[in-house]
């Protein structure tokens, strides 16, 4: 356990540390960064959510906005399910 960690006194806290990633989609021969920022939760508040990552753009804007996220025990899992959100749908610059 990284000594950070033991600077939260309270699990109310949900002190978390940022983890920072790019992501280049291609679409319509063109590419489009996405920054993805997950949370590494010390006492997250479900202990399958260790990890929450989060997506800085929206897709599919024109039909129904989405911001696409994800969660789960690593950081693999986290960052790995937001991609995929990002895939499903086009992003539609405004």
């Amino acid at each position: 356990m990284s000594d950070w960690t033991f600077a939260q006194t309270d699990p109310g806290q949900q002190l978390a540390l940022i983890h920072r990633f790019s992501f280049m989609k291609r679409q319509y021969g063109q590419s489009v960064e996405f920054i993805i920022t997950v949370k590494e939760y010390i006492s997250p508040p479900d202990p399958a959510m260790k990890f929450y990552a989060e997506s800085d753009k929206s897709i599919n804007q024109k039909l129904a906005s989405y911001q696409p996220t994800g969660w789960g025990p690593t950081l693999l899992k986290a960052l790995s399910t937001c991609i995929k959100e990002i895939e499903r749908f086009p992003y539609d610059e405004s």
